[in-house]
């Protein structure tokens, strides 16, 4: 199966920052952190429905430095596995885009049932050779990253930009 890879936004939102929402995108496919109920509920204040899924020809990368994944092309034969959110409302989504870092671009990709979903996909920058691995993130950073999430919420959910 080949993969499908929308152009990122190009559009210019408030302070000039990319608008990646001005692609009007419906269900978010996650392949990391937001894959998680208390990142989400952290964050959104509950858990969006959430359906399994796998985005084949992705993968989700190891980055340097950071605790959380980034989508990168992979070989075929490969797929990333994660969720899909299907019923976040234009609140949510203005708090998760401005939750992921401004070097994701957001595109659509199709996934394994052949539907689509939008995900945030990472530049191929500090991209380390293994997976990311969920159990050990689970293990060992997800209280910490939920609580950091928590702190974050208010001020994404106000506009401001994330701060830490």
């Amino acid at each position: 199966m080949t993969q499908t890879i929308a152009q990122p936004a190009t559009c210019l939102g408030p302070a000039g920052r990319r608008n990646r929402l001005a692609q009007s995108p419906d269900a978010l496919f996650c392949y990391g952190t937001l894959r998680f109920g208390a990142v989400l509920r952290a964050l959104l204040g509950r858990v969006p429905a959430r359906t399994p899924a796998a985005a084949p020809g992705w993968r989700a990368a190891a980055l340097q430095n950071r605790v959380y994944p980034g989508l990168v092309a992979a070989a075929p034969g490969s797929a990333a596995p994660g969720v899909l959110l299907t019923d976040l409302d234009t609140r949510e989504w203005k708090i998760l885009d401005a939750f992921e870092d401004d070097r994701y671009d957001l595109r659509r990709v199709t996934l394994a049932d052949g539907g689509g979903g939008w995900a945030y996909v990472w530049p191929n920058e500090e991209v380390r050779p293994q997976n990311w691995d969920a159990a050990d993130f689970q293990s060992r950073h997800l209280s910490q990253y939920a609580a950091r999430c928590a702190r974050l919420a208010p001020a994404l959910a106000a506009g401001r930009p994330k701060t830490e």
